[in-house]
């Protein structure tokens, strides 16, 4: 498997329906499990080799800032959107300088599961094969979440290739928040905010977007009642 080295974590949201807690700091800052959100996601980056990880900021930047000054390993840069906030696609596009050409890891900084057997990150680079793929989506079992509530993301064919699920349908999968991609089709989007759909969209046109299914248990995260009942799981496992 190609070794890939840098990642970014997307974390410059408001974490509008994370109200009340995110009214003095940012949604990376919220402790889930005894330490802050982006601190699971940076520490799963580190176990699995990454050295060098970009992180938007937006919200309470500074103090997401101060936080991620004090961390050695993996190296951390900032992208920074205090002016504007870009969604996701925007601010990939706007790290491309700091992001370079190789394939990357984007993870979202309030995707957590608990592991299987082995390193859910690892497999997925291991699973990810540049002359097929532009890009590798680390994909959820909708069956085996806490928390979630949508009607799945996509489905998968046997080759691992992806297709939305039809509007009023729901789908096996959904995307947990982690993926290996191009930088470069980023440089495709338009100026300005937008969403990593339109990448996605492109690609499954192309039949260059493939999942690769997690092993373990996905929380949702994204208000105080999630956090309460992922934190309630954990306990009980």
């Amino acid at each position: 498997p190609m070794q890939i080295t840098k990642a970014m974590v997307m974390a410059a949201g408001m974490g509008t329906r994370m109200h009340p807690l995110t009214g003095t700091m940012p949604k990376p800052l919220v402790p889930f499990a005894g330490k802050p959100l982006i601190d699971h996601v940076l520490d799963r980056l580190e176990d699995a080799g990454i050295e060098e990880v970009i992180v938007n900021v937006h919200h309470f930047a500074d103090m997401l800032e101060a936080h991620l000054a004090k961390r050695k390993s993996p190296v951390i840069v900032i992208s920074d959107e205090r002016t504007r906030l870009l969604d996701t696609g925007g601010g990939v596009r706007k790290a491309l300088p700091l992001l370079g050409s190789e394939p990357v890891i984007t993870f979202n900084s309030d995707s957590v599961w608990t592991e299987g057997a082995g390193s859910n990150l690892r497999d997925l680079m291991a699973a990810f094969d540049p002359a097929r793929m532009d890009a590798l989506l680390m994909v959820a079992d909708t069956a085996c979440t806490i928390g979630y509530t949508g009607k799945g993301d996509f489905i998968m064919a046997s080759d691992g290739r992806l297709a939305r699920r039809l509007p009023s349908t729901t789908a096996p999968f959904m995307f947990a928040g982690v993926q290996i991609i191009r930088p470069s089709l980023f440089a495709e989007g338009p100026d300005g905010p937008f969403s990593t759909n339109v990448v996605w969209d492109r690609l499954i046109e192309r039949g260059r977007l493939f999942g690769h299914r997690m092993e373990g248990v996905w929380m949702h995260v994204g208000a105080p009642d999630d956090l309460v009942k992922a934190e309630a799981f954990l306990r009980d496992l």
